[in-house]
């Protein structure tokens, strides 16, 4: 646990110098570890890497994931807006402005070890160069556990 947020006397709104918005966001994520401060949070070794992608470059980025060891993701349609803010189309001659453009979210969690390979794996096969080829978060995970077998952290992934 944390120790900017264990409990007793000394802890609380007014001592906390990093505080968060609600218990569920503390059981995530760790402000001080966010600061780069040290803390004793369980599974400091393990990232969360968020990628948002074209959709065409889905199974060629699966593949390069693949390649270099990766053994699962979650992937998400989604539809979102950037620095391109949509785009119109025309369709039976008609204009349409399309205002979210199809995107697909990767969600992987890897050892921290890892995390700088994969990221720039994501990177390098997502790029097109064009404007919305996508961005790439990578998170401390505080905890991970395999439902099955009860493993955590390293070992569940």
């Amino acid at each position: 646990m944390c120790k900017k947020y264990a409990t007793g006397p000394e802890s609380g709104p007014e001592s906390d110098p990093h505080p968060s918005p609600s218990p569920l966001w503390r059981a995530f994520f760790c402000m001080c570890e966010m600061q780069g401060q040290a803390c004793g949070v369980k599974g400091k070794d393990v990232r969360l890497i968020i990628a948002t992608i074209k959709p065409f470059k889905l199974e060629e980025v699966r593949e390069a994931l693949t390649g270099i060891g990766v053994r699962g993701m979650m992937v998400t349609e989604i539809k979102g807006f950037g620095s391109q803010s949509g785009h119109t189309e025309i369709y039976r001659g008609a204009e349409y402005a399309v205002n979210f453009v199809p995107k697909v979210k990767l969600e992987l969690v890897v050892p921290a070890g890892m995390a700088d390979q994969v990221v720039e794996t994501i990177a390098g096969t997502a790029k097109t160069g064009k404007i919305g080829d996508g961005k790439i978060f990578v998170l401390d995970v505080a905890q991970a556990m395999r439902v099955r077998t009860g493993e955590t952290n390293e070992d569940a992934i």
